[in-house]
């Protein structure tokens, strides 16, 4: 299949197998532990059911909004994907441009191959960064600094990694040793890279990353990247983190991996302009809520105070319409356009995006809807 031929972002999933060796692409696509909560973010969008409003003529709905002080074309930013420099040469640079194409905002990951300036250089839409506390606060202060001085717009402070979680498809394909320095470490999985020449004559021309530039240890050293899963537990983040980084920034704060009601508050009453209802992809505690089930809660627990919104599985436009409807004021786009990018990088990423909005646009005029910002729960029922 080629990537014209790609309609939805399943297709995209395959060209990305095809293209990953096994330890890159389990990586992208698995979870934590039996990965149930990988599997039911995807299958509790089928819970709900739409209730159109019919012999209703909209040529053109409304699908722009206002999130975070940044103006969307629709409602989604192209969410942080770690180390997308390993999945293909492109990542957040080439993530970035598709953004700015479609205008939306990127929110990049300190665990980027690329350097926060870079990417901001190359930005024509909002972006923001989701920031980690890897090597303690002086280093965060340095990072903000840095990020201020690039006109970042806003922060996603990630709060569900006090661990990293057990994600047994990385384990068993050795990804940790595939991200270190030791060749001998990496003799057993060298026979599936050399089954994917593609992937591999990106690595070697640009994908390969031995250190995180956004990240700088206290001697002024580039953080090194096989520390990544070791610093978490080091560096867990609390919600004094959460008054520290708002008394030395000032702009806009989303906290990522609210799950409660109560979190939600709290992030709240701790000055957070927005929060993520996520699960981290399933990728962190198994067995926990989707963040489709969890919205509700989070949505009633703070109301019109801040804004919500909301990740995981979303892989049509009727996704980012029933999250919508539960009262969402945009998603996180993550693994939908991270398949395109390992299937044929920035032009992927472009068709991932692209496959977004054509869906968006369609569900909302079957609907009947005029405008995103009238969608509530009338539009949605669950089934019995």
């Amino acid at each position: 299949m080629s990537l014209e031929r790609a309609v939805n972002i399943a297709d995209l999933r395959k060209l990305a197998r095809a293209r990953l060796p096994n330890a890159i692409f389990d990586y992208l696509d698995g979870g934590a532990e039996d990965e149930r909560t990988l599997q039911e973010n995807e299958r509790v969008f089928s819970d709900y059911i739409f209730r159109p409003r019919h012999a209703v003529h909209v040529p053109k709905p409304d699908l722009s909004a206002t999130v975070m002080g940044a103006r969307l074309s629709m409602p989604a930013f192209v969410a942080p994907i770690g180390y997308s420099r390993l999945i293909h040469p492109d990542g957040e640079l080439g993530a970035v441009r598709a953004a700015g194409r479609q205008g939306l905002p990127f929110a990049m990951s300190t665990i980027s191959g690329y350097a926060l300036e870079e990417i901001a250089a190359a930005a024509t839409a909002p972006v923001f960064l989701q920031i980690y506390l890897l090597a303690g606060r002086a280093a965060g202060e340095k990072t903000l600094e840095r990020v201020h001085a690039a006109g970042y717009k806003g922060l996603f402070l990630t709060v569900d990694t006090p661990v990293a979680g057990m994600r047994e498809r990385d384990f068993r394909n050795g990804t940790r040793h595939l991200m270190g320095q030791s060749l001998s470490a990496k003799l057993p999985y060298i026979p599936d890279i050399l089954a994917h020449p593609r992937w591999l004559m990106g690595y070697l021309s640009g994908g390969k990353m031995k250190t995180l530039p956004n990240v700088m240890t206290p001697d002024g050293a580039h953080f090194p990247l096989t520390d990544v899963a070791k610093a978490l537990e080091t560096s867990v983040v609390t919600w004094d983190d959460l008054k520290w980084i708002r008394a030395q920034w000032r702009g806009p704060i989303a906290i990522k991996g609210i799950l409660t009601g109560d979190d939600a508050r709290h992030a709240r009453d701790l000055g957070a302009t927005a929060v993520v209802v996520s699960n981290h992809g399933g990728r962190q505690l198994d067995q926990v809520a989707s963040g489709m089930e969890a919205l509700p809660e989070i949505v009633t627990a703070v109301g019109n105070d801040i804004e919500v919104l909301m990740d995981g599985g979303i892989r049509r436009g009727g996704d980012i319409v029933k999250a919508l409807a539960l009262g969402a004021k945009a998603v996180m786009l993550g693994r939908g356009y991270a398949y395109g990018m390992a299937a044929a990088g920035e032009k992927g990423i472009d068709r991932a995006l692209e496959i977004f909005h054509a869906d968006l646009l369609r569900t909302m005029r079957l609907l009947g809807c005029p405008s995103v910002a009238t969608l509530d729960s009338s539009y949605i029922q669950k089934r019995n």
